[in-house]
C-alpha cells in the first residue's frame, strides 16, 4: 500500500491497532490476531468516516438522517418519489419515525409530502430541487473526501480493497438474513 507508514497516529488515548490486538489477546488467548486486527481496523475506519460525513453534512445544514432520505428518493431515479412506508422499510425505520423525519425535511424545503393522484389514500414524498441541491453538494463534498481518503492506494489496490470489502459484506448481509 503506497509509502505510508504501516502505523499511524491514533487519537489521544486510543491504543494502536497492534497495542488494542495485543490487550484483547492477553485477556482472551483465543484471539485471531489477523482477524481482530482486520475487524478493529473497519471499525475504527467506520467510525471515523461516520464522523467526517456528519460534519460535511452538517455543514450543508442537514442530518445524517436527512441525507439517507435524499440518498433514497435520488436512487429511486427520477422523479424522485416515493411512499413514506417505502422509506421507512428501505432505510429501517418505524412509520412513526419516518412521518417524524419527513415532516421536519418537509419543513426544511427539502422534500415535498402530497397525496397520490391516483390512490387518494397513498402519500407521496418527492425530493424538491432544493433538496437535490444539498444531495448533490453532499456528494461533491464527499467525492473530495473520499478521494484523499484513498489517495496512497493504487487504482488495482482500490479495485481488489473494493472487491475483498463486497465479500465481507455480501456474507455479513447473509448471515443477517438467517435471524
Amino acid at each position: 500500500m503506497g509509502d505510508t507508514p504501516e502505523h499511524t497516529a491514533t487519537p489521544v488515548g486510543e491504543p494502536s491497532l497492534d497495542e488494542q490486538v495485543a490487550l484483547y489477546q492477553r485477556e482472551f488467548q483465543d484471539l485471531d490476531p489477523q482477524v481482530e486486527k482486520v475487524m478493529s481496523a473497519l471499525s475504527r475506519l467506520s467510525r471515523r468516516m461516520n464522523v467526517a460525513y456528519g460534519r460535511q453534512t452538517a455543514a450543508l445544514g442537514i442530518s445524517n438522517a436527512e441525507w439517507e432520505v435524499l440518498k433514497a428518493l435520488v436512487l429511486s431515479g427520477a422523479p424522485y418519489r416515493m411512499g413514506p412506508s417505502e422509506l421507512a422499510k428501505q432505510l429501517g425505520l418505524t412509520p412513526a419515525a419516518m412521518t417524524h423525519r419527513i415532516d421536519r425535511m418537509t419543513a426544511e424545503g427539502l422534500v415535498t409530502r402530497e397525496r397520490d393522484e391516483s390512490n387518494r389514500v397513498r402519500v407521496i414524498v418527492e425530493l424538491t430541487e432544493e433538496g437535490r441541491s444539498k444531495w448533490l453538494e453532499a456528494m461533491r463534498s464527499a467525492s473530495v473526501f473520499e478521494e484523499d481518503l484513498l489517495q496512497d492506494l493504487r487504482a488495482e489496490e482500490r479495485g481488489v480493497l473494493g472487491d475483498m470489502l463486497t465479500r465481507l459484506l455480501d456474507r455479513v448481509e447473509r448471515l443477517q438474513s438467517r435471524g
